[in-house]
């Protein structure tokens, strides 16, 4: 849940961490797009330029209503980078690449922020540097889970040979809307196995701290 209810509610210690909440989702979402547009440049694939896209800039990486969901319920999505994977140079091979670079900056941007407490030199930036390390550790692992539209969907497809890959496209397009609304109604258990023990996992071997998911 967002920390902003207990903000609203007067909770103590409820703005920083709020503040730090925040800013842990616009580092978190603008290198995740980041990181898809200029891959898919690098592969020859004109598009995210053409729309904006290959920037830093976390206003346009930001969709109104998934960023807002965000900062309301915890739960939500930046803007999806456009990209064509027929104008890469090797369609199947680089658009697994260019899937993977989403989580896969969001790992190395933990890894970077968990520098200082590991080391025990974070002082007064203790919280929001533990923000920004889990939710870039959450949105790496939520984002591999192979069910459309995330990230790993396409990871698995580009894996499988075509004749597979088709099938479960057409299956995961149909059926990823459901998968998805089941796992947030089951999240008490789908969601704490399948990315909470991870990132709790991954957490303890950045920081040398203890999971808190």
């Amino acid at each position: 849940m967002s920390p902003l209810w207990g903000l609203i509610s007067g909770e103590p210690n409820a703005l920083p961490e709020f503040l730090s909440f925040a800013v842990a989702i616009v580092i978190g979402i603008t290198v995740h797009e980041f990181a898809h547009a200029k891959a898919a440049q690098m592969a020859g694939d004109p598009t995210p330029g053409q729309h904006g896209r290959v920037t830093l800039n976390p206003l346009v990486h930001f969709d109104p209503i998934g960023t807002i969901a965000l900062l309301l319920a915890g739960w939500g999505w930046g803007r999806p980078v456009p990209v064509n994977p027929f104008l890469m140079r090797r369609p199947r091979t680089d658009n697994i690449l260019v899937s993977l670079w989403g989580p896969l900056s969001n790992f190395i941007v933990a890894a970077v922020f968990a520098i200082p407490l590991r080391f025990g030199f974070a002082g007064d930036y203790g919280i929001v540097l533990v923000y920004i390390v889990i939710l870039n550790l959450v949105l790496g692992t939520f984002n591999l889970l192979p069910i459309h539209p995330l990230d790993g969907s396409h990871i698995v497809s580009g894996l499988l040979p075509l004749q597979q890959a088709r099938k479960y496209d057409l299956f995961i397009h149909q059926y990823g809307l459901l998968l998805m609304l089941l796992l947030i109604v089951t999240r008490e258990w789908t969601l704490h196995y399948l990315v909470g023990v991870p990132v709790n996992l991954l957490f303890g071997l950045l920081t040398g701290g203890s999971g808190i998911l």
